[in-house]
């Protein structure tokens, strides 16, 4: 079989690290990984990363934020009154919760701060601004 190449079905175990070697994800246990190359359903670096890969090949490579999930975008911080929130909700920070945006769609959010007034909420996706590093093996390519 070819190379990885854009239009390929691919399928790949991954395992994906911050800067600092924590884990994020990882297929290990679980089915492989399978995506097709240039359709968007990854990320925009991993697509760029499995390029040119053979069955059987393994790679370690990073991904920059901005190939990733975007650099942290300070607009999507937005204080809401307290007095907007359940009176029975137990905040918490790095809690997470879903609210229905402008256009209907659901946003998540991460609570990062919380005042006697204002509870701060962070709707970037919890890896924006962070580069990504992702030791992969491509299984299967179709």
């Amino acid at each position: 079989m070819a190379a990885v190449a854009n239009g390929n079905t691919v399928q790949i175990h991954y395992t994906g690290t911050l800067t600092d070697g924590d884990i994020f994800d990882s297929s290990e246990g679980r089915s492989p990984l399978e995506f097709v190359v240039g359709s968007g359903q990854v990320i925009p670096g991993f697509d760029t990363g499995v390029m040119g890969m053979n069955v059987g090949e393994k790679k370690t490579f990073t991904i920059p934020c901005a190939e990733a999930y975007g650099v942290s975008d300070p607009r999507m911080v937005q204080d809401v009154p307290r007095s907007e929130m359940p009176a029975d909700m137990q905040l918490e920070v790095g809690m997470r919760l879903s609210a229905s945006g402008p256009d209907g769609r659901e946003l998540q959010l991460v609570v990062i701060e919380i005042s006697d007034e204002v509870v701060r909420l962070d709707a970037n996706h919890p890896l924006a601004g962070e580069d990504l590093t992702f030791a992969i093996e491509v299984v299967a390519i179709s």
